[in-house]
């Protein structure tokens, strides 16, 4: 497994080019990408591998693409399961789309274990000569006299041994926590969507499977018809197992009891052969934050970058992240080798505070259109009747998820990537 206790480090070797916090898919992008430009890099990570992480487990061509980049081996070979497609649920109707043929977006989505895809991602960056070092809990900031940050404080191993990691950048992959942003005044945005994500693991006949089935109905039968604006998934794992979960928008709509009431009620629509059910369930059912459209900024400040759930990159439209975490977390390493090159002082600031902007212009609009489909997910007479007529269109269905997913080829693709390229322009970025 990757990582070395961090109090096995001289004092003395605690000094690097970029620290970087957090081993997630953010941080170890992020430190591969340093690594490839020549820095010295440190990833200080909280947790031990194999860690647990609430995930649907799913990577769609986007995803597949940040891996690649990465020179990561995704071959059936390695452990990862490929699937071709998704199979769309919802007011009554199912149909099966493909992933579309495009040239800057492979046509396949992979899906491994969340717990081995963190660990891959950062034995790969420790390949690369980043320096992992797991068990450290990163605690605040280190700051100048200026009040800028120059390192971190942590606390390392089971007798949280304290000490500094110093840098002239660090780079934040903490996930939703954000302790450092929060440190230095930069909190929550309450004008943009949180969602939660559960899942657990069933052991089920839909282990093997083509597709991913994606569902977006999830209100409860009944008189009530009390509004769950959300989606379901069911993510065959190849293992005999299945990854089944939903997210939810409103993550003020109840407890525990409430999250299983909603899963159980969506699963028992389908064929009990299935096993998709609480009886076979292999894992307890557990819950994380999804922190979407750039929810937490600026996404620079004072020699803190942000990247990943930290930054709030989450794609409202189908909840993905782990995609947009490898992305930024090469966005901030680019960044960072680009400021490192200038000297320090308002050149290098300079370039560092664009990096804000970069996110908004790969992202807002998109996220914008996001957050527009949220709001009508939160009206399940609007979706029963799209997803009752739509879904009989297949052709009407992969544009869709073309859109949702953010894959197309912009201006210079077919027709569907011209008129998702005209949409996304009628509307201002986040």
């Amino acid at each position: 497994m990757p990582g070395t206790t961090a109090a096995q480090s001289p004092a003395a070797d605690r000094i690097a080019d970029v620290v970087v916090v957090g081993a997630g898919p953010a941080g170890s992008a992020a430190a591969w990408w340093l690594r490839q430009a020549g820095h010295d890099v440190v990833v200080l990570e909280k947790a031990d591998f194999p860690r647990e992480k609430v995930c649907g487990d799913g990577l769609t061509p986007r995803g597949v693409k940040a891996l690649q980049d990465m020179g990561v081996d995704t071959s059936p070979a390695a452990g990862w399961i490929r699937h071709k497609g998704l199979r769309v649920h919802g007011g009554g109707e199912i149909t099966e789309v493909n992933w579309p043929h495009l040239q800057r977006w492979p046509d396949y989505s992979l899906v491994l274990r969340r717990s081995e895809l963190d660990a891959r991602l950062a034995a790969h960056a420790e390949a690369a000569g980043a320096r992992v070092h797991t068990g450290v809990t990163v605690t605040e900031p280190l700051l100048d006299e200026a009040g800028r940050v120059v390192g971190v404080h942590a606390q390392a191993g089971p007798d949280r041994e304290p000490q500094v990691w110093r840098a002239p950048l660090v780079v934040s992959a903490e996930g939703l926590s954000g302790r450092l942003a929060k440190s230095l005044g930069v909190v929550r945005r309450e004008d943009r969507p949180l969602g939660i994500a559960v899942r657990r693991y069933v052991s089920s006949r839909r282990s093997v499977d083509d597709y991913l089935d994606i569902s977006f109905d999830l209100t409860p039968a009944g008189p009530s018809r009390d509004s769950m604006p959300g989606y379901g998934w069911i993510f065959g794992m190849g293992d005999g197992t299945a990854n089944v979960g939903f997210g939810l928008l409103d993550t003020r709509r109840g407890d525990g009891s409430k999250r299983n009431e909603v899963l159980r009620q969506w699963l028992a629509t389908f064929p009990p052969e299935d096993q998709l059910d609480e009886e076979h369930a292999v894992t307890p059912l557990r819950g994380a934050g999804l922190p979407m459209a750039l929810n937490r900024g600026p996404a620079y400040t004072r020699g803190l970058l942000l990247a990943g759930d930290a930054a709030g990159t989450v794609n409202p439209f189908n909840g993905e992240g782990i995609s947009y975490a490898m992305e930024t977390g090469r966005m901030a390493a680019e960044t960072a080798v680009d400021a490192l090159a200038r000297p320090e002082g308002p050149a290098r600031e300079s370039v560092l505070r664009r990096y804000p902007e970069r996110l908004r212009a790969d992202y807002g609009r998109h996220h914008r259109l996001g957050m527009g489909f949220l709001a009508l997910l939160a009206r399940p007479d609007v979706v029963r009747f799209a997803t009752a007529h739509g879904l009989k269109r297949p052709a009407l269905v992969g544009a869709a998820m073309r859109l949702m997913g953010n894959l197309t080829d912009g201006r210079d693709g077919d027709a569907v990537d011209r008129a998702v390229a005209a949409l996304t322009r009628l509307v201002p970025a986040v």
